[in-house]
């Protein structure tokens, strides 16, 4: 006969809670889950900070930058999700991309670190100007800054 098969507590790459049957008080495990599905679906961050908001609103999410104080002292490196009037961290996965809407771009989570992509310096100087082919690969940097690759300037 095989062994049993056994379960963790949560899932291996966020946490989201696992049900047993007969546990008690399902629905608390349950909402946790959905809080942070809720967080880390399509996940948008207001910006990188230190210090939690005066005065969050329910669905917003932060990241949490190094040296964190406050509510969130000892959470550096984690996601910050303000649900359900209250602070829940994730660590993010690697392979995770999130919008950043302070800066308008699309960020992603390599080797534990959050990763934004560099615009490459414009055209400049030279012997020979050639103004189309400036044109276009300055219409290229503006789509790709326009797609959240770059960050605006």
């Amino acid at each position: 006969m095989s062994d049993p098969i056994t379960f963790d507590s949560a899932t291996p790459r966020f946490s989201l809670p696992l049900l047993y049957a007969g546990q008690s008080q399902k629905e608390l495990f349950v909402n946790e889950g959905f809080y942070l599905a809720d967080a880390l679906m399509h996940c948008a961050i207001e910006s990188e900070r230190a210090s939690p908001p005066a005065n969050p609103l329910d669905g917003q999410t932060w990241a949490v930058a190094t040296g964190a104080s406050g509510a969130w002292a000892g959470q550096s490196g984690k996601l910050a999700c303000h649900q359900g009037g209250q602070w829940i961290f994730v660590l993010p996965a690697d392979g995770m991309a999130i919008l950043n809407k302070a800066t308008g771009q699309n960020i992603r989570r390599v080797g534990g670190t959050w990763q934004a992509p560099t615009a490459p310096a414009q055209p400049s100087g030279g012997t020979v100007i050639d103004t189309q082919a400036r044109e276009s690969l300055n219409l290229l940097l503006q789509k790709l800054r326009d797609a959240g690759i770059f960050a605006t300037e």
